[in-house]
């Protein structure tokens, strides 16, 4: 079967963003039999478990599916491979991020997209719906994080996923510094 790489973005993010960049411009160049899908997510968590959902039910009859998402994007990640059973690597993922957006509630403006929308309780709630509070199958994930996360606490992931394949680097920060050192091993993980 061909091979399907998704790569989810984070919070008020895009396809934009400097990794999913990244993840398209080395399977362009090294492994073009790879479709790439990276959408721009909803911006309500209920519509994009919604639509993620309806995306790997177009695609998994055809494709062998892997998975990437960066900070809210790794915890749309998880919840997808534990759902479909679907490998999946996620980079200094999000833990409780319906504790975090608590103090962005209210009006909202995505600075790649553009889109204004408001955050209210019920997407926080919708958040805490998709959290995966048992993960079966830990040899589906590696994880990535790096301490220098000055938007989360790292060790709040290192602890979840102790029991997946763990990278934790010195330094860094919330991008995921160096990030274009990954690709290659990330599609070996996948198994793309």
């Amino acid at each position: 079967m061909p091979s399907l790489l998704i790569y989810l973005h984070g919070f008020n993010s895009s396809p934009l963003s400097l990794k999913a960049q990244q993840m398209i411009a080395y399977c362009d160049e090294h492994r073009p039999d790879i479709k790439v899908v990276a959408p721009q997510l909803p911006s309500y968590p209920a519509e994009a478990s919604q639509y993620l959902t309806q995306l790997i039910e177009q695609y998994q009859d055809h494709y062998t599916i892997g998975v990437v998402g960066s900070s809210l994007g790794g915890y749309l990640s998880a919840w997808l491979s534990e759902c479909y059973q679907l490998p999946a690597v996620l980079v200094n993922p999000a833990v409780k991020p319906y504790q975090l957006l608590v103090d962005f509630l209210g009006p909202q403006q995505n600075p790649y997209s553009g889109e204004h929308y408001v955050l209210e309780t019920q997407h926080i709630e919708q958040l805490k719906a998709l959290e995966v509070l048992n993960i079966t199958q830990p040899q589906l994930l590696w994880v990535l994080l790096q301490q220098g996360d000055e938007v989360l606490d790292y060790r709040q992931a290192a602890l979840k996923y102790a029991h997946c394949r763990l990278t934790i680097e010195a330094d860094g920060d919330h991008g995921f510094c160096d990030f274009e050192r990954f690709p290659a091993t990330i599609i070996q993980f996948l198994g793309l």
